[in-house]
C-alpha cells in the first residue's frame, strides 16, 4: 500500500497480525514520513508570513512541539546514533524553533510568561541536548515525549473550538501528523487528536471566527 509514494504495507501488515512494526520496517517509513512532516510544517510558516497573523494559533500547543523535539533529538544524541537515523529530526527542531519565533514576533507586545519560556528553553535545552542530565531522568524525559506531542494538540483543539475557526493551521500539516499517528504511534489517543485537528479545519476552514462576528454585531 502506496500514498504518496510512502509504502506502508510491512507496517500496516505488522500491526494487522498483532505485532509493532521492527526497525528494518520502520525506520524507512519514520524517515519517510518525517520528511513530508518538514515540507508539510513549512506551509503554517508560509500561511503566517503571507497573511501577517497568527490568528487561531495556540502557543502553547507550539511550545510544546518544540520540547518534544528537543527531547526526541536529545536521546538519539545520546545514544551516539548515525545523522542519517535522526537527521529529519534535526531539521524539524529546527523548523519548529523558527515557528515559535515567528508566532512570538507576531504575538507582539510580548508577554512576561513568554519571555519566561523563552528563556528557560534556552538554558535548558543546550544541557539536556549535550546529554548532562541524570540517566534516570533523561529516561524519564524520552518516555514522557509521545504524552507531550498528544498534550501539545489539546489547546490548539480547544482554541479552534471557542474561536469555531482553525485560523493559519495548515491542513497539510496536520494530515501529515494524523498519518504519523496512524502507523508510527499506532496510539488510539494520537489517531483521535490528529483526527479531531484534521475535522475542525475542514468544518471551520469557510467559517468566520467569533471574534470577527462579535466585531460586526457591534
Amino acid at each position: 500500500m502506496k500514498v504518496l509514494g510512502i509504502d506502508f504495507s510491512c507496517a500496516l501488515g505488522a500491526l494487522g497480525d498483532g505485532h509493532f512494526p521492527n526497525k528494518d520496517c520502520l525506520l524507512p517509513l519514520v524517515s519517510k514520513l518525517l520528511g513530508y512532516a518538514i515540507v508539510a510544517a513549512s506551509t503554517t510558516i508560509i500561511k503566517i508570513l503571507q497573511h501577517g497573523s497568527v490568528r487561531g494559533l495556540s502557543i502553547i500547543s507550539f511550545e510544546l512541539e518544540v520540547v518534544g523535539y528537543t527531547i526526541a533529538l536529545a536521546y538519539c544524541l545520546h545514544k551516539g546514533l548515525p545523522f542519517s537515523a535522526y537527521g529529519e529530526l534535526a531539521f524539524l527542531l529546527i523548523q519548529a524553533l523558527i515557528l515559535i519565533a515567528i508566532i512570538y514576533y507576531y504575538s507582539r507586545p510580548m508577554g512576561t510568561r513568554t519571555a519566561i519560556t523563552a528563556l528557560l528553553y534556552c538554558a535548558i535545552a543546550p544541557t539536556v541536548l549535550a546529554g548532562q542530565v541524570d540517566p534516570v531522568l533523561f529516561e524519564a524525559l524520552y518516555a514522557s515525549q509521545h504524552a507531550i506531542f498528544l498534550g501539545a494538540k489539546i489547546p490548539q483543539i480547544w482554541a479552534n473550538f471557542s474561536n469555531k475557526s482553525t485560523g493559519e493551521l495548515s491542513f497539510l500539516t496536520n494530515l501529515m501528523n494524523f498519518a504519523g499517528s496512524m502507523v508510527v504511534l499506532g496510539s488510539v489517543i494520537g489517531i483521535a487528536t490528529n483526527f479531531t485537528l484534521l475535522s475542525q479545519i475542514l468544518i471551520y476552514q469557510k467559517a468566520k471566527p467569533r471574534a470577527e462576528k462579535e466585531k460586526k454585531t457591534e
